[in-house]
């Protein structure tokens, strides 16, 4: 059982919240709310020496029994396989830890492999995985380890349509085993079904939520997720896309990517012109991402292919530069990748640059656009925090506005809801709509969310 009384920490609070073991929690979080604090708790390693002193009762699962599966566990895991990387001292492309190497192949976890569908990818690296794929395998690792209590971030976040039924099978089957799972949720269509029991995270604050005749749970859930009644400023600072003179913006033609035997993407075609918004749907693991680094340069078997973009076919004679002006990007590789430690103003100046940090002479100009998009997406008052203490879903608003600062001839958006609740959800594509409508650049989109599929789509690509 988890007990929590009377927990007064600076960041936390919580004042009576017992957890039995046949009880199915989801704890419902928004951005901003404080649900990194939360997920803190039950990852600490010490809790008696950093939240005991806080509390009158803190009695958790014995960290050995605990697993955290959250956006910052898998990022962790991800720079410590950076850590690792032999690429350069072996002169060919270290994969890293392949899935095997995470868990004992038995012919039970083979099982699990195959119920969540990871079992075509034993001999896949680590990094190789999609997002969607590697926090699945967090799980599976996770219960082969032997935890008996998962604390799961967000979990349906990036998965497509098939990837979600597989999970929910899985989260079925441990429930069925004894393993007591505590979902933290930000949207409401991910709720799972089987949750009997909930809770809110406001200003760091837990609430219970308790079934009243005057307010059963749902109508509790549904006020919690209220939309704002204010519409966010956006800064009108893009221009119209009317001097570009190429007929495309970016063309493959027959693009392969491969590592070692394993195609990531076989024969791929795809043609952008000036404002034909793009969707790239696709099953998890089908190389949606890796499509969008050929175009951006990110995926260095781009010069091995026929790539076009803004004019220059890769490997011509082209700068890095040439390319990256006109790209506004987000992806989930973005956000693992930004690791330095700077302050979240510093984030969205980098966006000018294209640079993770910014090493370059900073204008006025920059630091106040910059500063419009910060208070358009509702961050200004973070301006100043080191952009690693926020939360991941104000993590990702951060980079989104670094995504738009120079108005990109053709913004990028690989799952760039990822971590976001409803609202800002929506808010988000409201403002994609505004885009398109003003004709002041062009979108290419990857989601697995059907309800992100907006008519202003007019070529939709599925690999």
């Amino acid at each position: 059982m988890i007990s929590i009384r009377n927990l007064r920490s600076p960041t936390l609070t919580i004042d009576n919240w017992h957890i039995q073991p046949d009880e199915h929690w989801c704890v419902l979080s928004k951005v901003g709310a404080g649900e990194q604090h939360l997920l803190a708790l039950f990852e600490q390693k010490s809790i008696d020496a950093v939240y005991s002193p806080y509390a009158d009762e803190l009695r958790l699962p014995d960290h050995n029994e605990l697993a955290v599966l959250s956006f910052r566990s898998l990022q962790h895991l991800y720079e410590e396989e950076l850590k690792r990387d032999q690429s350069d001292y072996i002169n060919a492309h270290d994969i890293g830890t392949r899935v095997k190497d995470f868990i004992p192949i038995t012919t039970h976890s083979m099982a699990l492999l195959t119920l969540i569908g990871l079992d075509h990818k034993i001999d896949t690296g680590f990094r190789q995985l999609s997002t969607g794929e590697s926090r699945k395998l967090l799980i599976l690792k996770a219960i082969t380890e032997g935890a008996t209590t998962l604390v799961c971030e967000n979990p349906y976040d990036s998965l497509d349509a098939a990837a979600r039924i597989r999970l929910t099978a899985l989260f079925t089957q441990l429930h069925q085993q004894g393993v007591q799972i505590i979902y933290v949720i930000n949207n409401r269509d991910d709720i799972p079904s089987h949750c009997n029991r909930f809770a809110t995270i406001e200003q760091g604050k837990v609430s219970i939520i308790e079934a009243t005749t005057a307010s059963p749970q749902r109508t509790q859930i549904d006020e919690y997720f209220a939309k704002p009644k204010t519409t966010l400023d956006w800064p009108a600072n893009h221009q119209p896309l009317n001097c570009y003179t190429h007929t495309l913006l970016a063309e493959l033609k027959g693009c392969t990517v491969s590592y070692g035997d394993k195609a990531v993407l076989s024969n791929f075609n795809l043609s952008i012109k000036p404002l034909e918004h793009t969707l790239v749907q696709g099953k998890n693991g089908s190389g949606k991402s890796t499509a969008l680094q050929l175009i951006s340069g990110d995926c260095p078997q781009c010069f091995a292919n026929d790539v076009t973009v803004f004019g220059y076919r890769r490997g011509t004679g082209e700068t890095i530069w040439d390319i990256k002006k006109h790209l506004g990007i987000v992806s989930a590789d973005l956000h693992r990748s930004y690791r330095v430690r700077c302050n979240v103003l510093t984030v969205v100046i980098s966006g000018f640059f294209d640079s993770i940090g910014v090493y370059q002479t900073v204008t006025q100009q920059h630091i106040d656009t910059a500063q419009q998009w910060l208070e358009a997406v509702g961050l200004a008052h973070h301006s100043k925090s080191l952009f690693h203490d926020l939360s991941h879903g104000e993590q990702r608003l951060a980079l989104i506005a670094r995504a738009l600062v120079k108005s990109p001839l053709l913004l990028m958006l690989d799952e760039p809801t990822q971590g976001l609740d409803e609202n800002h959800r929506t808010l988000l594509l409201s403002f994609l709509e505004r885009l398109a409508a003003d004709q002041q650049t062009t979108i290419l989109y990857v989601s697995h969310r059907e309800d992100e599929h907006l008519p202003l789509f007019t070529q939709r690509i599925t690999i």
